[in-house]
């Protein structure tokens, strides 16, 4: 399943303790009929993981679909596995889809026979977005209507389908942007997520689907991708404080973003699932901060400066920018009662203890002569 950070531990009765998935694929067996169901695709990324949580916490049976990979991708959830051996007590399991392969959706809903969808997978980088437009728009826009299909064809009737949009289907639209904010993508990623959300819409209005968007601005956390700017500023602050690294390569420095804790995030997109109504929201802190802010923030908390280490590299700068997302989610506060709980602060520094305990592990390794050094400038 492509995912954002998107991140096996055992699918369909096979088990593994290092993470190893069974290569055939069975159909489970019955489950409790007191216990909800949710099907999760994207559920090794950062959100799928925070989601998968929440939901074991609620007394649900949760499965995941992932993609078929050569190395192991499930490193957020390990911590939730069971051998699914130990059937009463397995409630998390993972099977093998793709959200390019509408057979295996439709024979997941179908057998799993799900209370609620979350699709969260997507091929999530903007800038990877514009080098592989084809595959994102492939697992983004139409993987979406494949699996809104799956879900309107199945025997199972009733099931509520969360669609995550994003922020970015705002692009050059001022802040602060709302539900009834024009959609300006500026992305090949964004386009797909606007196809995504329409598409989402159209299902509710023509079929009766219980479908909701959640347009979800900018969430980070300790287990967001290196690749995004939020965890590459961060991993950057722990190796250089520990002596790893001395230079971060960065682009443009004055963009804006409404930057939340995905934990937060996560419990709004079950509340909209809870609602007698479906609707689309808008899940924001309504609190906007350059990348320059959360560079001082960042770097400041381990008292280091970080115009010494940063170096500004053309290649990281978009085809086409997207300057300011603030996000306005009144709508969310009032009538899902949701609201953050972790300010910008809080999470700029929870990101970097975390990856001050990783960088020192690092180097652990690398004083031992286990790993290179020099992997960074």
């Amino acid at each position: 399943m492509a995912t954002s950070t998107e991140s096996n531990n055992a699918v369909d009765g096979s088990s593994s303790t290092n993470g190893a998935l069974g290569a055939a694929t069975q159909i489970p067996p019955p489950l409790s009929p007191h216990r909800k169901v949710a099907l999760i695709t994207g559920i090794t990324g950062q959100d799928g993981s925070y989601l998968t949580e929440f939901l074991l916490g609620k007394g649900y049976e949760v499965h995941g679909l992932i993609r078929r990979s050569s190395n192991f991708n499930t490193a957020r959830l390990d911590h939730l596995y069971v051998d699914p051996h130990n059937s009463h007590k397995a409630r998390m399991k993972l099977h093998y889809a793709d959200l390019s392969d509408a057979s295996s959706l439709r024979r997941w809903v179908d057998s799993l026979h799900p209370d609620e969808v979350y699709n969260l997978a997507a091929q999530s980088h903007v800038a990877v977005s514009f080098e592989i437009p084809d595959y994102t728009a492939d697992v983004v826009a139409t993987g979406t209507l494949r699996l809104l299909e799956a879900v309107r064809s199945s025997s199972k009737k009733g099931i509520r389908y969360y669609q995550a949009g994003s922020s970015e289907m705002f692009g050059s639209t001022p802040p602060p942007q709302s539900e009834t904010s024009p959609f300006h993508p500026r992305s090949p990623y964004a386009a797909a997520k606007c196809a995504a959300h329409w598409y989402t819409v159209n299902y509710r209005e023509a079929y009766g689907l219980f479908a909701c968007n959640g347009i979800l601005f900018n969430h980070e956390s300790p287990r967001r991708g290196e690749n995004f700017v939020t965890r590459k500023i961060t991993r950057a602050v722990g190796r250089i404080k520990v002596g790893l690294q001395t230079k971060l390569f960065l682009g443009n420095l004055s963009a804006a973003r409404d930057w939340g804790f995905a934990g937060d995030y996560v419990e709004a997109m079950w509340m909209m699932l809870q609602q007698d109504e479906p609707a689309d929201y808008v899940v924001a802190t309504e609190d906007s901060h350059s990348v320059e802010e959360f560079l001082e923030e960042a770097f400041g908390h381990v008292e280091l400066n970080w115009k010494d280490h940063v170096v500004i590299d053309k290649r990281y700068f978009r085809p086409a920018e997207v300057d300011s997302l603030r996000g306005d989610s009144t709508k969310a506060r009032k009538v899902l009662g949701w609201k953050p709980k972790v300010g910008f602060k809080e999470l700029v520094r929870m990101m970097v203890d975390n990856d001050i305990e990783l960088a020192k592990r690092e180097k652990v390794l690398v004083d031992a002569g286990y790993m290179d050094a020099q992997q960074q400038p």
